[in-house]
């Protein structure tokens, strides 16, 4: 059997993060190809943490810039070493390197840091985002973590793009790999509630995550005033784990913006509601709030920055606009016009099994995992920049680890 070690930047969170979801899918994978699977993290679990153990995966706590973990992985041994984003690679990469150079090591970014770092800079600067804003000190950071790797998992085809054409990266060592979704374990939406029995605006996402932040100031200021002269009776309902002090405060029951805090079934909350708002002006990867609102039969209005890489040329699954006023307007339209309304979650359910088919994917992972297996002397032979990574790049961070080590004793 197979041996798989995944270093968790967090603690899984399905429920609170699009990340926490992601890391379940990938668990799951493989999982059901028989790898015996160990979950490290440095981080704390908070209420929100998945128990890992229920699906027989063995879990440990780690220390950051301490030769114990040296120990665990020498003696774990691990075929596969999978980083859950680049900072954890960058902590603990080089010490998987020296203490199992055999072993094979894969990044899963979740989205591009250094892509949202620069779309939020020109987004504050009201500005278009230039190769300037892109090529960051998070930029050179993330780039060197991929290279570092022998393969890492792109959630999104325009980060794809972008780090081929823009940055010139080989696609040798990138794997397309976007949300996995199973169409056979899709409910039929007949099983959701209907149009008339629905009611209210819905919003979800993890308040720590700024583009989701940003998106309901957004609704706040700009969009809901809008909706609310149209349908005085309607309420948006704001969902989302650590609803800090600040977000409490936008709550205002005579306005309808209703701030909800974490939801415990988001199924529930999202099939309840009427229409999703997801107002995103800037981000990066995929959004797990619309994939979600596609599951449950619940038609959405975001923005071009919402629905990147997510449809193909396929109909949104409600509307996608970037001005506020249309984006209210079409906003009314789904929540009023019944037969627009399901052609949306139509549309919903066929970007789901044309764009994100699980069987699919999954198997081209597995077909690349096993290809590197075999091949994974010529492989790095030929990622001579990740070797040059390797040498210098982790040497200030190995360095500095010790150095940090050293200083706690």
């Amino acid at each position: 059997m197979k041996t798989l070690l995944i270093i968790g930047f967090v603690w899984p969170e399905p429920t609170s993060t699009a990340a926490g979801t992601r890391m379940l899918q990938l668990i799951d994978v493989f999982k059901n190809n028989a790898y015996q699977i160990t979950f490290a993290c440095a981080a704390s679990k908070t209420i929100n943490s998945f128990n890992l153990n229920s699906l027989n995966i063995q879990t440990t706590e780690i220390q950051l810039n301490d030769s114990s973990f040296d120990s665990f992985v020498a003696e774990l041994n691990p075929d596969l070493v999978l980083f859950d984003r680049f900072l954890t690679e960058e902590q603990f990469g080089w010490r998987i390197a020296e203490n199992c150079p055999k072993a094979l090591r894969i990044l899963d970014p979740e989205d591009l840091h250094f892509l949202r770092k620069a779309r939020q800079t020109a987004y504050k600067n009201n500005t278009a985002v230039s190769l300037d804003d892109l090529t960051n000190d998070l930029t050179k950071r993330e780039i060197a973590s991929i290279y570092r790797c022998d393969l890492t998992l792109i959630i999104s085809n325009f980060e794809m793009k972008l780090l081929k054409k823009t940055f010139k990266i080989d696609a040798s060592i990138l794997q397309y790999l976007p949300f996995l979704i199973d169409a056979k374990k899709l409910k039929p939406l007949k099983e959701y509630p209907s149009f008339q029995e629905r009611a209210n605006f819905v919003s979800i996402g993890n308040f720590k995550h700024e583009p989701n932040w940003n998106a309901v100031l957004m609704l706040k200021n700009n969009i809901w005033p809008l909706i609310r002269q149209k349908l005085p009776n309607a309420q948006m309902l704001i969902y989302g784990a650590y609803a800090t002090q600040k977000v409490q405060q936008l709550h205002h029951e005579n306005d309808g913006f209703l701030i909800k805090g974490w939801a415990e079934s988001t199924e529930k909350v999202i099939s309840n509601s009427k229409v999703c708002l997801a107002p995103l002006q800037f981000g990066a990867g995929l959004k797990g709030k619309l994939i979600d609102a596609m599951q449950f039969g619940t038609p959405s209005v975001t923005t071009t920055i919402g629905a990147e890489a997510m449809h193909k040329k396929l109909p949104w699954n409600g509307f996608i606009c970037d001005n506020y006023e249309e984006f209210s307007l079409k906003a009314v339209e789904l929540y009023t016009q019944e037969k627009t309304w399901q052609d949306a979650q139509q549309n919903g359910l066929s970007i789901l099994k044309k764009c994100f088919p699980e069987e699919k994917y999954a198997q081209k992972l597995l077909n690349k995992i096993n290809y590197l297996e075999q091949h994974k002397t010529t492989h790095r032979l030929q990622n001579f920049l990740g070797s040059l990574m390797l040498h210098h790049t982790l040497k200030s961070t190995k360095y500095m680890s010790k150095w940090i080590e050293e200083k706690n004793k």
